[in-house]
């Protein structure tokens, strides 16, 4: 079985219709589970009760992140192969991600407040991860400025190659600059760094829970695009006759 039968629409909205109950089942349990396990656990020494927004500020994070990656590959895919499913993938991907990186700046900020005394700060990684919701904002108005789906597919496709690099220089601004008040991976293995087990494991199962959680979404919102293509084509056809 290849891959690529799932750019069907008719194959895709067959298959993830099967699958999307258990991805929302699995998405429930886990975030639900993973933030009140995270949010139980005792304050921290240094950082008292605030370190417990980093059950909901990591997973947000990567996710905004990995969200973007996700609308590249989709878009590279439709560039290269013309595949309608992936473009329309990566359409759905987009609201998403941007409410992710909306939800880590938030949290980001009332984080900061008490720890750096200051909402906002300039920082190499929190700049990057402004722009990168800025670009989500900019392919969304994109999507919606340009009437033919082709080639908006085509110029959104264009500008999430761009993107990239910001969501890229999110992830790693860390190890670019070594200034900043940002701190590092909250997940490192380096010794002395490493996050203790009791904030870990539930981080760990918050994680999962956003990844199902993006994963439900997108296939939710990728079925209602195809859904309204085809009623598009509909109504074009009557119109036409």
């Amino acid at each position: 079985m290849s891959i690529w039968e799932y750019a069907n629409p008719v194959k895709f909205l067959r298959t993830s219709g099967t699958v999307l109950p258990w991805i929302v089942a699995g998405a429930a349990l886990c975030t639900i589970g993973g933030l009140v396990w995270g949010f139980l656990t005792p304050d921290d020494y240094r950082q008292g009760s605030t370190v417990k927004i980093v059950f909901l500020h990591v997973p947000a994070a990567l996710m905004a992140i990995n969200a973007w990656l996700m609308m590249l590959v989709a878009s590279l895919i439709w560039l290269i192969r013309r595949h309608h499913v992936s473009a329309l993938a990566a359409k759905a991907a987009a609201p998403v991600g941007a409410v992710m990186t909306l939800i880590a700046l938030i949290t980001g900020a009332i984080w900061g407040q008490p720890m750096w005394g200051t909402w906002w700060e300039w920082d190499p990684r929190l700049t990057s991860f402004l722009v990168l919701f800025l670009f989500y904002l900019g392919y969304m108005a994109l999507w919606e400025a340009i009437e033919d789906p082709d080639s908006a597919a085509d110029l959104t496709g264009l500008l999430c190659l761009v993107g990239s690099v910001f969501a890229l220089l999110s992830r790693y601004a860390v190890n670019f600059w070594n200034q900043g008040l940002h701190q590092g991976a909250s997940l490192s293995v380096a010794p002395g760094e490493r996050m203790s087990a009791i904030y870990r494991y539930p981080l760990y199962l918050s994680m999962l829970g956003f990844f199902l959680l993006f994963l439900a979404l997108v296939l939710i919102r990728t079925r209602t695009e195809i859904r309204r293509r085809r009623l598009a084509a509909l109504l074009a056809r009557e119109h036409r006759a």
